[in-house]
């Protein structure tokens, strides 16, 4: 009856936050554009299947997605696994002692992000727009192992405690300099990887486990340290897409250099 309960409270919440769009939807086409909604049947049909996803997905959030979070968090960093079965206090807090905390944080964005539908979506369109030029699994993995090194080193900040503005702001300022390098076509989409990470797969892992190891450290506050890998997962893809793009850009002009010295010395043996 409990879970009963709780669907039911879910799909009355989830039903007041979509009315809204659908209401402007529908004044839009009825009283602005003055058109009939093409196959009411089949847009209600699909309305009702969004609902009941979005339904059983933020129930899926509450009972696995953020106690599996939390646990894994609590878990790193227990006393058994640190070694420190007498007890830590925040002034204790030994960073270097938490490798398999950013281990796992790097493991689960590079994962999530891997499967991240928004994120495919990009990639399999900047490799249709590009024919062939941006590789959908290329953006793919720079944008994972982007997410992955921000998701670390936000673990790492928790850990140690340190103000999240000045990691952020330092990121950022590299973000700048390296858009004025990197080639042109790639800067769009970097700032586009961004914040396509921070989606229905990746937020909600990222968040728990941020919730869950700053309620597991001392001298830590889930409201002020907990939160802010959001922050670091859409930073740091930018750098590595962008990263991405000027070595393939390097290493294509490498190849095409190549291919001149081997021209020109079949064209001096010709001469010859």
């Amino acid at each position: 009856m409990e879970l009963l309960g709780e669907l039911l409270r879910t799909v009355g919440e989830t039903v007041r936050d979509v009315l809204p769009i659908v209401a402007i939807l529908a004044v839009f086409q009825l009283l602005v554009l003055r058109r009939r909604l093409p196959d009411a049947t089949r847009l209600l049909q699909g309305l009702a299947l969004v609902l009941a996803g979005l339904v059983f997905f933020l129930m899926g959030l509450e009972h696995a997605v953020f106690p599996v979070g939390k646990a894994m968090a609590a878990q790193l960093t227990s006393p058994q696994v640190l070694g420190t079965e007498g007890g830590l206090d925040a002034s204790a807090v030994d960073p270097t002692a938490y490798v398999w905390v950013y281990v796992f944080a790097f493991a689960i964005g590079f994962s999530t992000t891997i499967a991240e539908p928004a994120l495919i979506a990009v990639a399999l369109k900047a490799e249709d727009l590009s024919a062939g030029a941006i590789s959908a699994w290329g953006l793919r993995i720079a944008v994972a192992v982007g997410v992955a090194i921000g998701i670390s080193l936000g673990t790492f900040r928790i850990v140690l405690g340190a103000p999240l503005h000045y990691f952020i702001g330092v990121g950022y300022v590299v973000v700048i300099l390296q858009t004025l390098v990197a080639p042109r076509e790639i800067v769009p989409l970097a700032y586009d990887s961004g914040g396509v990470t921070t989606s229905t797969v990746t937020v909600p892992l990222v968040a728990a486990l941020g919730l869950g190891l700053a309620e597991s450290l001392p001298g830590r506050s889930p409201l002020i340290d907990g939160f802010g890998l959001i922050a670091f997962a859409s930073l740091f893809p930018m750098l590595t897409v962008m990263t991405y793009a000027q070595m393939s850009e390097w290493w294509a002009a490498r190849i095409r250099a190549r291919i001149d010295r081997s021209d020109s010395f079949e064209s001096e043996e010709g001469r010859t």
